[in-house]
């Protein structure tokens, strides 16, 4: 009997030794894809569409690699363009990303910048919303953890916790509130949350209430927004493979990452892409608004 692509995925994803992760390894911040081992899968090979998002225009923060990549790669063979920002120093992931949407036969634009400072959020909207023509998607992606061992609460450093809090926090309000007047009725915001939000890591103390505070305020734009026929959603994923991981975890830690899942293993960003091609169809997710989706491997949403 011929297996799915699904399960092919996964019986490559379990190691010999049981034990989850990937060969230790690490990077310095932010991380680029090219040199991980494994090269983490974002569909390019797996993905297939079927036009459920035929003509609508993307923004996807952090969409250069990981699950930002995975997004825009689904959204571009749903018949999306779709705009992409990222930090500078991930320009050869931003041009990987690109090809991947140009393949597809969608526009892709590119928007580098750092989306700590508010300026900087309002001016990528403004760019995809001239580049673009318009703007019926936004997809809050962009995230920023660092772990920081035993030590929780005595580890924290000033800097960090403000580009945690920054990143993950203030720029979802600050993009959502410069792309709101833009996106007309059926359209959608997605926001990428955590397991963290449920499951608080001590190592994670500042990045897993940031995640906390993303269920929180997507519950809360879901009631703002959703008079004016945009829908807020977000997912949670759990222990993913992209370069967030090597650039912010030890080696040790990446040798046994998601093994602590029932499916005992790390996903793939392909495997987050059609929850937020679900959450983005005007037509599937029509009645769908203020609810927050978990891709964990099996750990519990709730």
């Amino acid at each position: 009997m011929p297996t799915s692509p699904a399960a092919e995925r996964a019986a490559r994803m379990v190691r010999d030794d049981d034990k989850g992760g990937f060969p230790g390894q690490q990077q310095q911040p932010p991380g680029l894809t090219d040199v991980m081992e494994p090269v983490p899968d974002h569909g390019e090979e797996s993905y297939t569409g079927s036009g459920k998002l035929e003509g609508l225009r993307a923004l996807i923060t952090g969409g250069d690699s990981g699950i930002g990549r995975a997004v825009a790669i689904a959204f571009a063979r749903e018949g999306a363009d779709v705009a992409i920002n990222y930090l500078e120093e991930e320009q050869p992931d931003a041009e990987e990303t690109v090809r991947q949407v140009e393949a597809a036969g969608r526009r892709a634009i590119t928007l580098p910048g750092d989306l700590v400072s508010r300026e900087v959020c309002e001016g990528v909207v403004a760019s995809a919303v001239e580049q673009l023509g318009g703007l019926d998607i936004l997809v809050n992606n962009a995230g920023y953890h660092w772990a920081r061992g035993e030590e929780g609460l005595q580890g924290l450093e000033p800097d960090q916790v403000d580009r945690v809090l920054r990143t993950n926090l203030h720029a979802i309000i600050w993009l959502t509130k410069a792309a709101a007047p833009h996106i007309p009725a059926g359209g959608s915001i997605i926001n990428t949350s955590s397991v963290q939000a449920y499951e608080p890591s001590t190592q994670l103390l500042d990045y897993a209430a940031t995640k906390a505070a993303v269920n929180n305020l997507t519950v809360n734009l879901a009631a703002e927004l959703g008079p004016k026929g945009i829908r807020v959603n977000a997912v949670a994923p759990g222990p993913i493979w992209t370069p967030l991981q090597p650039a912010t975890r030890p080696s040790e830690k990446i040798e046994t990452f998601g093994a602590d899942t029932p499916l005992g293993r790390a996903g793939q960003p392909a495997e987050l892409a059609p929850a937020y091609v679900f959450l983005a169809s005007p037509r599937d997710a029509s009645y769908v608004s203020g609810t927050v989706i978990g891709v964990t491997g099996g750990k519990p949403v709730f």
